[in-house]
């Protein structure tokens, strides 16, 4: 009975999901991009609730990670926005929301959502791959499986970065120095990854939710389909 319920939370969630980037996806393509645009904080928050909800047993520690992600992604964009050291010299747009030392409040809020759905998906993957394994096998897989969250999450947060810059510049989320996307960016994205899912792979928080992997690919499909349709 229980296992039903949280099925069907994790299909409402999905439903909701798609029905949110869909629209917002016909809406940016076919009606006005720039007012669809401005409603992207809207569609965070309601993918951070969607997250909250279907996360299974919340406890104070998810709750610390979300902040841990939240706070570290702020403060690495505003040194970066300010110094253009990290990310390279670029400049947020107004579609974002509200900003705080020309950083919108919500990019942590990003942050949180991208780490914690690219480690989350990588978790369930090893625990696929680990419930397949021989028992003589599975200690030696244990070590492994936490470097590959930690790396592999953090190559799929990069390459969730790299579909999604096209589309951002183009509807003014930010500015890059020159137009030019550097490579310095996904590299300090790569860093910064890196450090987050060490702290996931460490806390002791549910780590199977399953509609977590299935928002992360409904946004790369989001992303991939402005990449390829929007006007540069």
């Amino acid at each position: 009975m229980w296992k039903k319920i949280i099925t069907d939370k994790y299909r409402i969630a999905t439903y909701v999901a798609i029905l949110f980037h869909v629209v917002g996806l016909a809406g940016i393509l076919w009606i006005d991009a720039a007012v669809f645009a401005s409603l992207t904080s809207l569609n965070m928050l309601v993918m951070l609730a969607l997250i909250c909800w279907t996360q299974e047993q919340k406890n104070a520690v998810f709750y610390f990670f979300a902040l841990i992600c939240y706070a570290v992604g702020f403060l690495t964009e505003a040194a970066g926005v300010r110094s253009g050291l990290l990310f390279g010299n670029y400049s947020y747009g107004d579609a974002l929301g509200f900003k705080m030392k020309n950083v919108p409040l919500l990019i942590g809020v990003n942050w949180f959502i991208v780490i914690y759905c690219c480690g989350t998906a990588m978790n369930l993957l090893q625990q696929k791959i680990r419930s397949r394994l021989a028992l003589e096998a599975f200690a030696s897989f244990t070590w492994w499986s936490r470097v590959s969250i930690v790396i592999d999450g953090a190559l799929l947060a990069v390459l969730f970065d790299w579909i999604m810059e096209p589309a951002a510049l183009a509807l003014g989320f930010w500015q890059w120095e020159d137009g030019i996307i550097p490579v310095l960016n996904y590299i300090t994205w790569f860093a910064v990854s890196v450090l987050l899912l060490v702290v996931f792979s460490l806390l002791g928080f549910n780590k199977a939710n399953a509609f977590a992997v299935h928002l992360l690919l409904i946004q790369f499909m989001f992303f991939l389909v402005l990449r390829t349709f929007l006007p540069a």
